[in-house]
């Protein structure tokens, strides 16, 4: 076995797509992080007292002069007269000129590693080109590999609706279903997640796995065979929500727009740990690292990036702990370039073993807070 913890503490990009990183920054989420309220009215317009360094005339302070659209990422001052984008909203308020083309890129640069966000150089081809019809996504990973997430019908024009509060609850559950005890797993641990066997329906032989979004509210259950010896291409190891539709709506379900357990963690901590899998996330909050979020699969969204960091202090850390496959320490590495640049992160990879394999000694000796 070996075991390997590695910190990034900074990871350079190197090239910003300002285009992309203005319409995927977060207006609101900038405010927070120079610790600026505003009243937020109807259409998303928040109004309030100018924040910039910049602005002059202490009595044009006293009145609430300034205006920011959240969702469209623009502001203005009416008393001063500085206005902008969010990008040279948040250049200003470093004490830096947005006109300067490399003040401006340093800035941009700072919000891409500050808030996790990657962009790509645009394609020349699409560039050139009008927009052509989005083709079928392909599906995301479960824990396991299979593919769950539906893929894009680009004949469906019905409006569509992601993660929506499901309208029922699975009846009689069996919380006491051997698959669970025999792969060690406490009555404790089981009732907090929720966990139960389902005896009928599409969840029928499985271990039903709530799913909750941040607010706690049901959106969904995931299904874990209780027998390994029944996986095939036809039954997969895991199973995911499937599209629906009610009433003209289309409801469809995004694992990459959520994280598992995430409402769990009610305010920033200073030691976050981010697993891969379901079981991997039981296994270290029975053990005391009740401070854990699940990615369900090998793969880490731009969104997860996002929540995982709000959930973490800024001068706090962040507890990669791998699944020891390949494709495990490739979902590893990449996360890491997602959140290094604005936590200090340690990743902890076990060569060939999952985190269920360890020990409650051999636990406290890789991750000790």
């Amino acid at each position: 076995m070996v075991l390997f913890i590695f910190h990034w503490s900074t990871i350079v990009a190197s090239y910003l797509n300002f285009k992309d990183l203005r319409q995927r920054l977060s207006f609101r989420d900038i405010l927070t992080d120079y610790q600026i309220e505003l009243t937020e009215k109807a259409g998303g317009q928040g109004m309030g007292y100018c924040p910039l360094p910049q602005h002059k005339g202490s009595e044009a302070r006293r009145s609430p002069s300034f205006s920011a659209h959240l969702e469209r990422g623009i502001f203005q001052c009416f008393s001063c007269g500085i206005s902008g984008n969010l990008i040279e909203f948040a250049a200003l308020m470093d004490g830096l000129d947005p006109a300067d083309g490399a003040d401006f890129r340093k800035t941009a640069l700072k919000l891409a590693q500050r808030f996790g966000i990657q962009t790509s150089k645009p394609d020349k081809e699409s560039a050139a080109k009008p927009a052509a019809p989005p083709p079928v996504t392909a599906k995301e990973p479960s824990p396991t590999g299979e593919e769950d997430e539906p893929g894009t019908d680009t004949k469906s024009a019905l409006p569509v609706v992601v993660n929506a509060a499901l309208e029922f609850e699975l009846k009689d559950l069996d919380p006491e279903h051997p698959y669970l005890p025999s792969r060690g797993f406490t009555p404790e641990t089981i009732a907090h997640f929720g966990l139960g066997a389902c005896q009928r329906g599409l969840m029928k032989d499985r271990v039903a796995i709530p799913l909750l979004d941040a607010s706690g509210i049901l959106i969904g259950y995931a299904g874990r065979v209780v027998d390994d010896n029944t996986i095939n291409a036809q039954n997969p190891r895991y199973k995911f929500p499937g599209m629906r539709e009610t009433k003209g709506i289309r409801y469809e379900f995004h694992k990459s727009e959520f994280l598992y357990h995430g409402h769990a963690i009610a305010k920033p901590v200073s030691d976050l740990v981010v697993v891969e899998g379901f079981t991997a996330l039981w296994w270290l909050w029975q053990h005391g690292y009740q401070d854990v979020v699940g990615l369900m699969g090998s793969a880490c969204s731009d969104t997860q990036a996002r929540l995982i960091l709000e959930r973490s202090k800024p001068k706090g850390r962040i507890w990669y702990f791998a699944d020891g496959d390949p494709a495990g320490v490739k979902c590893a590495k990449d996360t890491l370039a997602m959140l290094a640049t604005s936590r200090l992160v340690r990743l902890v990879i076990a060569d060939g073993r999952q985190p269920t394999d360890f020990t409650e000694g051999e636990l406290k000796k890789l991750m000790p807070f």
